[in-house]
């Protein structure tokens, strides 16, 4: 065989995964655009399936060309067609965002990369709606300071399908539930003992969530991190007048930083800490 007829199997398997990546990445895109709607209606108690999307400055009822993930945007070159006021960068930054983490969640949990077998395609399927309740969660509690119940129960549902579908043991299985437990219990405690003013009742379900989600020693390093950039954020924000003392930040955005922590270095820290240690 020469070398020639030796690379058409690599040729052709760099054209299915380029074809594949950029598959997922537009059917992120238009993911994204649906978080965005949910990020905003959850908070408000506004139906997300009948009532139709509208300009957020003079509620004019947008024409599906004004509808088109990206696209519109940039189009429209970042103004609303009715008014002419300009839009928030929250609606292309959280379609970019989705359509990359849609082809990067492909690949980095799973150890054996992307697979058109039934069980990959189960896990990752549930690993995206993870992904996409833990990122409505960010926008609406950076928004609004209100974490959506709906994505917690979501979420949970997706995370105890995926132990499920990914079963090893039940020793394992059990790490996972008292991490949620213990996780919740000491969110639970700040807020009771801070008498509300730590944090939201919010943040414990959140909290409950990651610790099903990551399990022990996960969870612990996702918590530092989480602790550990509000407090760096909160510091900053002071000290440059933006934020009094007394002035609450919504922490649901650090927990769910503290699992990008985790989800990009949580093997590496783990391993560093059991070296040291």
């Amino acid at each position: 065989m020469n070398l020639s007829e030796s690379c058409v199997p690599v040729a052709h398997s760099s054209i299915l995964y380029s074809s594949m990546g950029l598959f997922l990445f537009v059917i992120g895109v238009c993911v994204g655009s649906f978080l965005n709607v949910l990020a905003d209606r959850l908070p408000k108690g506004e139906d997300i399936i009948k009532g139709r999307s509208h300009c957020d400055f003079c509620k004019h009822k947008l024409r599906w060309y004004e509808l088109i993930p990206l696209l519109s945007f940039l189009l429209q070159q970042g103004k609303s067609r009715c008014c002419h006021k300009q839009l928030s960068f929250q609606y292309p930054l959280s379609e970019l965002i989705t359509g990359f983490a849609f082809v990067f969640l492909s690949i980095l949990p799973f150890p054996h990369g992307f697979s058109l077998q039934p069980s990959f395609l189960i896990s990752y399927s549930l690993f995206l709606i993870i992904f996409s309740s833990l990122f409505v969660i960010f926008i609406s509690d950076l928004k609004y300071e209100i974490i959506p119940i709906e994505m917690i129960v979501v979420g949970f549902f997706s995370v105890l399908c995926f132990h499920f579908i990914n079963f090893t043991n039940f020793i394992n299985f059990t790490n996972f539930l008292l991490s949620a437990f213990f996780s919740g219990l000491f969110f639970f405690c700040l807020w009771f003992f801070s008498k509300r003013k730590a944090m939201g009742d919010g943040d414990i379900y959140l909290a409950s969530l990651l610790g099903l989600l990551l399990g022990f020693p996960h969870i612990i390093i996702s918590l530092y991190a989480a602790f550990l950039t509000g407090a760096l954020v909160g510091i900053i924000l002071i000290l440059g007048g933006k934020k009094s003392f007394k002035a609450h930040i919504p922490f649901g955005p650090f927990l769910i930083w503290g699992y990008v922590v985790v989800l990009l270095w949580g093997d590496q820290i783990v391993r560093l800490w059991r070296m040291i240690w």
